[in-house]
């Protein structure tokens, strides 16, 4: 499923094309996806200006002129095509296959937007901006880690008196809103940490944040950044709105490279393996603490 750095760079794609632009018209080729799409979807869209295009975790949401936003979700394989596929980086041919093209939406400065999901696990929802913070998708999120908001105080805050593995706590989504298990991986090994270790540790018994505490939120808004600036990861479906791979995946420390060589300087560890809730978690046992 794409994480925070793959929704973020898709966000920045559409964003120049569909701010400002009108909806001349939506193409709507099937009744769902994951839900049903919204009654009348197609014109309760048609005319309306794109005031902007944002991102709540890993929700795009695009300001509709009325007050409406539309809410996208990628699923497991979801991605938009503004045109026809362009060449990037690690380009590679993706499937123009038509069952895959779900909708497809007519812009007043001629731009096409495709969105294509073999899986059908995205979604679009219609809303009122003024019910978005109660809606059952977002009344739970946590804050936003990109930004100067995720620091070790506020990591203190939310983590003091938890037992629960560090991992855990760092991808529970009412805590820190949309990190997922590849960048919460790199992280920790960045900052030496094991994924093992008690939440709770980052605070002291004052409820202030410990030095690991500061240095880990530091370099989670590090990770996430680069990744941004690289494009996101492209493992399995994932693509940028101008068809084009991310690379961040050619710079990963440990995610996905169990029993290889530490990266760390004179570490001399191997890169294990280990699954913590139902989910893989890399990291080395030699230098993360």
């Amino acid at each position: 499923m794409p994480e925070l750095p793959e929704v973020e760079t898709v966000r920045r794609g559409l964003e120049p094309v569909m701010t400002g632009a009108r909806i001349v018209s939506v193409e709507q080729r099937r009744p769902d996806l994951r839900f049903p799409f919204p009654q009348n979807f197609p014109a309760r869209l048609a005319g309306r200006r794109v005031e902007a295009v944002g991102r709540r975790a890993k929700y795009l949401m695009v300001d509709l002129e009325g007050d409406d936003v539309l809410v996208m979700h990628l699923g497991m394989s979801g991605s938009f095509r503004i045109g026809g596929d362009l060449p990037g980086l690690f380009h590679h041919d993706r499937s123009k296959d038509p069952t895959h093209d779900h909708v497809t939406f007519k812009l007043s400065n001629g731009a096409e937007i495709t969105y294509n999901d073999p899986r059908r696990f995205g979604f679009m929802l219609l809303e009122p901006r003024a019910g978005l913070a109660a809606h059952k998708f977002f009344r739970d999120i946590g804050v936003e880690p990109l930004g100067n908001a995720l620091d070790g105080a506020l990591l203190a805050r939310l983590f003091a008196g938890k037992a629960a593995p560090l991992k855990a706590a760092l991808l529970d989504q009412r805590l820190i809103a949309g990190l997922g298990n590849i960048y919460v991986c790199e992280s920790l090994h960045r900052a030496g940490l094991s994924p093992r270790r008690a939440a709770g540790t980052l605070a002291r018994k004052d409820g202030s944040p410990t030095p690991r505490a500061n240095l880990l939120a530091g370099i989670i808004r590090e990770v996430l950044n680069e990744a941004v600036a690289a494009g996101g990861s492209s493992l399995r479906d994932h693509r940028q709105a101008d068809g084009s791979l991310g690379y961040f995946q050619h710079t990963f420390r440990v995610y996905d490279r169990e029993g290889e060589p530490c990266p760390r300087e004179g570490c001399g560890g191997l890169v294990a393996r280990v699954v913590q809730s139902g989910r893989s978690t890399f990291y080395c046992g030699a230098c993360q603490r």
